[in-house]
């Protein structure tokens, strides 16, 4: 013999009936954390932002900072071996 029940309920009904805590308040307030980190994150990718952390302030010493650049994938690309310890 084999019985079905089929209930018909929307979750905030089923959560009362089974005496569970309403955690609305509790995701809106975490979403809108996430929401925020999201954004601060975002505004940290901003091509402008990335230029002025990966470069010298200003711009001043660009030739310095590609130089000091080009010598570290240089240096990764023979195996961490310096051309002038041949």
């Amino acid at each position: 013999m084999k019985i079905t029940f089929d209930i018909d309920c929307t979750p905030e009904e089923a959560r009362t009936f089974f005496g569970l805590p309403d955690v609305r308040p509790l995701q809106k307030a975490l979403m809108k954390e996430v929401e925020a980190r999201m954004k601060a994150n975002m505004e940290a990718m901003d091509p402008e932002a990335l230029f002025k952390t990966w470069l010298p302030a200003g711009g001043q010493g660009l030739d310095k900072g590609f130089e000091q650049m080009q010598k570290a994938f240089w240096g990764q690309m023979m195996g961490g071996k310096d051309k002038d310890s041949k």
